[in-house]
């Protein structure tokens, strides 16, 4: 099974990642995260990133095992450019592009077997209890007697508020 994963909009040069993105091409998942970790080039780590998003999506939601992935596909696309300008001698202005890419992550694996949902068995509660618990709470917290639990306290206090909310 493949997944898919894509991180959009990044800012970097495509043609920078790119070099990056070969190197790992084709390798072992966790040994691919473990090379862009060690790699000294900016596009590595948002590479790594990338990478640990696609092996975490391939194992909750597809349930494959991480130990067996392989990075089958990984390609950098350009995506939009930001246009900004130097200033220059003689009120000239030179342009600077700031670059972005997209970086799409391809990773394969074997299913692994499904786990079973019910693994651990849920309490069945009788609807009769249920009822009966609801029932108790809501005698608990009557406003009457809350107002009366108030007054005891400031009773047992020794004085009374200043300044009482005239709410209810």
């Amino acid at each position: 099974m493949e997944v898919k994963t894509q991180g959009k909009f990044i800012r970097i040069s495509p043609t920078k990642a790119r070099s990056v993105a070969s190197k790992i091409r084709g390798m072992k998942a966790l040994d691919a995260q473990i090379t862009l970790q060690f790699m000294p080039q900016k596009s590595a780590k948002i590479i790594g990133k990338v990478l640990k998003t696609a092996i975490s999506d391939a194992e909750n939601n597809f349930l494959l095992d991480k130990k067996d992935l392989v990075v089958k596909a990984i390609t950098v696309d350009k995506g939009p450019s930001f246009r900004r300008y130097q200033p220059a001698p003689k009120g000239m202005a030179h342009p600077i592009e700031k670059k972005t890419s997209h970086i799409t992550i391809i990773v394969s694996g074997e299913a692994k077997i499904q786990r079973a949902k019910a693994e651990k068995p849920e309490k069945e509660v009788k609807k009769e209890e249920v009822e009966e618990v609801k029932i108790e709470k809501q005698e608990q917290f009557k406003p009457e007697m809350v107002k009366e639990q108030g007054k005891k306290q400031e009773e047992a206090r020794g004085f009374s508020r200043f300044f009482r909310r005239k709410t209810g």
